[in-house]
């Protein structure tokens, strides 16, 4: 080889190094810009020009002239935090339900879940109770009304004038109750169809036993059982005490159905005379007492001690403030275990809260 071809062949590998030295240059900067492009965000934005917004006939349009910020003291706002909980409002019940009787269950404790009167209760199961409270029995199924009234069995020949006379309400209180569905226009109402008389109220049939007085000459001779006390016995302080160890209630309270209280006891809890006097009845009775004892007090009062599970007296005795006369229990129309009380004084009922200490 001589020294031209050897020239000849370092020029050509000089120009074959510089080619791909270039070629590597602008590899390393097109990757480069690709990843300046992809990497940096671009906000495009587009700003009209005022020659672009010139009206048709040749006006132009001027940019309109926007409020000024008013400046707000912050010292007499008021700012509310955003409450992210949303609170469904509480809607009224418009029907009747059912109710299943359970063990302990009363009139006056199931009105009390529903946040309604007894009467209304008794009055809602008027052909179930016969206005009777001591009526209810495990099982049985009650209509609770959603309001205080009168849910009311429309009879044959009745009409709203009648009804409304009778259950002291006027007759906008039946035709504006939604869900008896009545058309002011026309409103008739078929026999044996339930209406809801909302504040209507009617006379409660009572259901007690007579007062027994001592002595021969005043003794009521229609309740079996009743005593020939004669003359004489124990009398009473004119105070009384709690008839057991518990002072609370558990059922019934003394309202206008239920004309006593009833005291909280298990069965066999002691029961003692509220006072002094002599027993003018002791046994079963029916009414619903199961069994009773009835302690005249020789000075106008009477108390009634029922649903006994025994009874540890006698006819005549006389008893003394203190003295055991029974045991608590659930004997006759009872739901569970307590001590039905009474207080009468001259055949009249009183509250018994009224004398207890």
């Amino acid at each position: 080889m001589n020294e031209t071809e050897t020239k000849t062949k370092k020029l050509t590998i000089n120009w074959i190094s510089i080619i791909f030295w270039g070629l590597a240059a602008l590899m390393v900067a097109v990757l480069a810009f690709v990843l300046i492009q992809f990497l940096t965000p671009t906000q495009t934005t587009w700003t009209p020009s005022v020659q672009s917004a010139a009206l048709e006939g040749g006006e132009s349009q001027t940019p309109a002239e926007l409020p000024e910020i008013e400046t707000i003291n912050q010292e007499e706002t008021l700012i509310r935090e955003a409450n992210p909980r949303t609170i469904i409002p509480a809607r009224d019940r418009k029907d009747v339900i059912k109710y299943t009787i359970e063990s302990g269950d009363s009139v006056f404790g199931i009105s009390q879940y529903f946040e309604i009167k007894p009467e209304t209760i008794l009055w809602a199961n008027k052909e179930t109770l016969n206005d009777d409270p001591h009526m209810i029995s495990v099982g049985l199924e009650l209509n609770i009304p959603p309001v205080d009234g009168v849910y009311y069995k429309w009879k044959e020949g009745d009409t709203l004038e009648s009804v409304s006379n009778f259950l002291k309400v006027e007759q906008d209180d039946i035709l504006d109750w939604t869900p008896n569905h009545l058309d002011r226009t026309n409103p008739v109402i078929e026999a044996d169809t339930y209406v809801m008389v909302p504040g209507g109220q009617r006379e409660i049939q009572q259901w007690v036993v007579p007062t027994i007085p001592r002595g021969a000459a005043g003794v009521n001779k229609t309740i079996a059982g009743a005593c020939d006390t004669g003359e004489g016995g124990a009398y009473g302080t004119g105070s009384f005490a709690w008839p057991t160890n518990n002072h609370f209630i558990s059922g019934n309270d003394y309202w206008s159905g239920h004309l006593a209280i009833d005291i909280a006891a298990m069965t066999g809890d002691a029961v003692y005379a509220s006072d002094s006097g002599v027993v003018v009845y002791a046994g079963g009775i029916s009414g619903g007492y199961g069994n009773m004892v009835m302690i005249d007090h020789g000075n106008g009062y009477q108390t009634v001690y029922a649903h006994l599970s025994s009874i540890n007296t006698r006819c005549g005795a006389s008893v003394y403030q203190g003295s055991v006369i029974g045991g608590a229990g659930s004997t006759g129309n009872s739901t569970g275990p307590h001590l039905h009380f009474e207080v009468r004084y001259f055949g009249g009922f009183i509250n018994p809260h009224y004398v207890l200490p």
